[in-house]
């Protein structure tokens, strides 16, 4: 009898439960989706340019496991909450405690394993399908990646099946503690906000104390390392709940202290809504936080990454090209790219040396880049030294009685005569009347630069092969042209482009499921709030402002954190990277969007349950 009662309840919650299964459906499948890259050693470091990639990835491994513990013991306290009232009804009618607590056991260990099935099968899914469109996106080759990976699938299985269980223990002894009356009335009991005491000035403290070693952390990662990513791992992630635990509480009493405020329109309702569930928005609120942080940090990691090519290859080479005696088949192609720079140099060769005119050098020297800290990284200065008429660059015979040229005049003689044109030949600098007494063949080496390399690959392409084939070099032979340089770097940071996008794709739905289960979950206990403004003559238009700003804030406050741990947290790659902040803003912009949207379809979902349209 107890158990048909019990299938009866559930029928009658039955979208509350499909939000929940949702929820714990999302969060598998998100885990399995980590799990694919974090154990598969193979894939991970033949497509990273980082070199401690296994750590990372375990420490990744173990905040991923922190926020999804607390995730599914929130999940499982709502699996709780929506059947304690309908538990007091069954103890009032006669059934025993123990029973109940059997029974809400079997519940628990039951919808974790049907969650468990369907969001390994959707975390295959995910794992196939953006696993290999981002493959397709960034010319990375799939060898070694596996979306159904057994070791990934053993290690979901084995974490969720003891965090149900521990959620299932923890429900029932929540059970033995409480009354009657207490699970009767559940619904209309509130938070208790402590925002005073000794013990909440020590959280508070700890929590930006915490804080800020884990910044000093990201700050200084390049002497730190591996202790870098432990110490911010354990400081940032605990000083982050504690912070909300502490500070939101407080931030929410005081604008409700807040007279005028609180006097304008139905401020004083929306502030006590939020204050009503203060105490599990601030875990959730924590949880939510750090998804974004790992999310909008996985994305401008990844695009980081990707800008990190054009300026390598930009600070290495500030010419686009070489050509020596272009054809008319490349000058058919160089005319189809807007080139702003272009320099030629004239030089003779016979059977001796390659001849260079000294005054057509220093009257027009090629650019070479600046060599110093990263802070001079990709900018680019003329040789100021003297240019010694009668120095020698390279030759099987070295010319001791030569003089020697100055650092800065090799480097840009090696740019307007690349090592592979004309190889181990002597290349000699001569003052203008030697250069005309000089028999010999004369050719051009003509420089070129345009500002839109990148968005002329295809021609760049072309030219490269024309090269590979002119001077017959392997297409896997190296040649220092801008674009080989381009595809050779792309090639090495393709695969952790790869991994930042596809976690920042996979941290960005859990935290959509993981807020949206927090606010929709709270919906039907809204429902009669709202039912008793409008029944006593609030206007509609007054109900939906205030559910905008109430929504907003459960937003913002995530959101505001979040930005500050990806802004700081960039840092951990600035000493891979050149400039780890370029163009930061693009993706940082990107989320923000995707989260405004994901913000206003909440408001509408929500909208519909607590304030449906009267027919």
């Amino acid at each position: 009898m107890l158990f048909k009662l019990s299938m009866s309840g559930l029928r009658s919650k039955f979208k509350d439960y499909i939000v929940l299964l949702a929820g714990l459906v999302m969060s598998i499948s998100i885990f399995y989706m980590f799990e694919t890259l974090a154990m598969n050693k193979q894939f991970l470091l033949a497509n990273s340019m980082i070199k401690s990639i296994m750590f990372v990835f375990q420490a990744g491994s173990v905040l991923l496991s922190i926020v999804t513990f607390f995730y599914i013991l929130y999940a499982n306290s709502f699996l709780l909450s929506l059947r304690q009232k309908e538990f007091g009804m069954y103890m009032m009618l006669g059934a025993r405690k123990n029973k109940i607590m059997r029974l809400m056991f079997i519940e628990t260990i039951v919808i974790g394993l049907i969650s468990l099935v369907i969001g390994i099968a959707v975390g295959v899914g995910l794992a196939q399908g953006i696993g290999l469109l981002l493959m397709k996106e960034l010319d990375l080759g799939s060898e070694g990646y596996y979306a159904f990976y057994m070791p990934s699938l053993l290690i979901t299985g084995i974490f969720f099946l003891a965090l149900f269980v521990v959620s299932a223990i923890l429900n029932t002894v929540k059970m033995m503690r409480v009354t009657v009356l207490q699970l009767i009335h559940a619904e209309a009991q509130t938070d208790r906000v402590v925002t005073k005491g000794k013990k909440r000035v020590f959280s508070a403290v700890l929590s930006i104390i915490l804080l800020l070693i884990g910044y000093a952390s990201m700050i200084n990662m390049e002497r730190l390392r591996e202790n870098g990513i432990i110490i911010a791992l354990i400081t940032v992630t605990s000083g982050t709940y504690l912070l909300f635990i502490t500070f939101l509480p407080l931030i929410i009493a005081g604008m409700k202290r807040n007279k005028k405020r609180t006097e304008k329109g139905l401020n004083a309702f929306t502030y006590a809504q939020l204050n009503f569930r203060v105490r599990s928005l601030t875990k959730v609120l924590a949880t939510v936080t750090m998804l974004i942080a790992l999310s909008a940090g996985a994305i401008s990691a990844g695009m980081a990454f990707k800008n990190n090519v054009a300026i390598m290859v930009e600070g290495t080479s500030y010419y686009d090209l070489t050509l020596h005696n272009p054809t008319e088949q490349e000058q058919a192609i160089l005319a189809k790219i807007p080139l702003d720079v272009q320099q030629s140099y004239h030089y003779k060769k016979n059977e001796k040396a390659i001849y260079y005119a000294k005054d057509e050098l220093v009257k027009n020297p090629p650019r070479i880049p600046v060599f110093g800290d990263r802070k001079e990284y990709g900018k680019t200065q003329f040789p100021i030294a003297e240019l010694p008429t009668g120095s020698e660059v390279r030759g099987d015979v070295v010319n001791e009685k030569a003089p020697s040229m100055p650092f800065e005049w090799l480097r840009a003689m090696e740019i307007v005569q690349p090592y592979f044109v004309y190889q181990d030949q002597r290349v000699i600098i001569a003052d203008q009347k030697t250069y005309d007494r000089i028999p010999g063949e004369e050719g051009v080496a003509l420089l070129v630069k345009s500002n839109q390399f990148e968005s002329h690959l295809t021609e760049w392409k072309q030219l490269d092969a024309l090269q590979r084939s002119k001077y017959r070099i392997a297409p896997d032979g190296y040649m220092s042209s801008k674009y080989s340089n381009y595809i050779a770097s792309k090639a090495m940071s393709s695969g952790t482009e790869y991994m930042g996008f596809f976690l920042g794709i996979a941290f960005l739905a859990m935290m959509a499921s993981c807020l949206m289960f927090k606010i929709l979950t709270g919906a039907a206990k809204d429902t009669h709030r709202y039912e008793m403004l409008r029944k006593i003559g609030v206007r509609r238009q007054l109900l939906m402002r205030s559910m905008y700003k109430e929504l907003f804030m459960v937003f913002l406050f995530p959101a505001a954190i979040g930005m500050v741990h990806v802004l700081i947290g960039m840092n951990i790659f600035s000493f891979i990277l050149v400039d780890p902040y370029f163009k930061v803003w693009l993706p940082i912009a990107i989320f923000l969007m995707i989260y405004a949207v994901y913000y206003f379809i909440t408001v509408q979902l929500y909208r519909g349950i607590v304030l449906p349209r009267q027919q």
